[in-house]
């Protein structure tokens, strides 16, 4: 009896051990973050058709400007708390890009938490990671502009956009607002190994529920036309 006792113990070890080789043997499995849908590769272009359209309706304006506008990651960057990132450099063309003139130099974040951009000098949270529909995060976290909460919509989807189609896309909602004097409507669409492919933006002050006639405000469009690196 005391034998069959002491090799069911013996048996019990063997399988215990086999049982801890086993969890130990197993591959760890990490999350995807998708980090890519904020490209920071050196070189990285995007050409976007531009269109601005500025309302004052007091003064009996409503002007349109049409552009294209040429992002480029550009080298390392480090900013006055030593955090490395990379320069954004953005041109415009009034002739489709035969010439390119020089706008401005953003700068570029990226982390395993989130995408940051330095928009003239308002450090913006434009991605968190891993997008989930349950995300939602405040876009002006990290400047002195008032609280902007987005969320994901449309994750990792296709999406074309003219001749260009891709594979993975989110759209980020930074604001859907309307009411009897606002109308506020802003989204990004973000494709892997690409970045931001379109923006879409009204901020506009109304009457009465009025979209079609705002009073004053900014519309911004930005469409992708082609992209890759130089």
């Amino acid at each position: 009896m005391a034998a069959t006792k002491f090799y069911i113990f013996i048996f019990a070890l063997i399988g215990l051990g086999i049982a801890a080789c086993k969890k130990d043997d197993e591959p760890t499995t990490i999350p995807e973050l998708h980090t890519n849908y904020f490209s920071v590769a050196e070189g990285r272009f995007v050409i976007y058709d531009a269109t601005e359209i500025f309302h004052d309706d007091d003064l009996g304006i409503h002007d349109t400007i049409t552009y294209q506008l040429k992002t480029v990651i550009g080298q390392t960057y480090f900013d006055n708390t030593g955090r490395e990132g990379r320069e954004f450099e953005r041109y415009k063309s009034n002739d489709q890009g035969a010439t390119w003139v020089f706008s401005d130099t953003w700068a570029a974040f990226l982390s395993t938490t989130n995408a940051e951009l330095v928009e003239e000098n308002q450090r913006k949270v434009k991605l968190v990671f891993a997008p989930t529909s349950s995300k939602q995060w405040d876009i002006n976290a990290h400047n002195s502009l008032p609280a902007q909460y987005a969320i994901y919509d449309h994750i990792h989807e296709l999406t074309t956009l003219g001749a260009n189609s891709f594979d993975s896309t989110v759209t980020v909602v930074q604001s859907d607002l309307i009411s009897l004097v606002d109308f506020k409507k802003q989204r990004e669409v973000y494709a892997k190994n690409v970045g931001m492919i379109q923006k879409y933006s009204k901020d506009l002050v109304i009457e009465n529920f009025d979209t079609l006639n705002p009073k004053s405000g900014m519309e911004i469009f930005y469409n992708l036309v082609s992209f890759g690196f130089e």
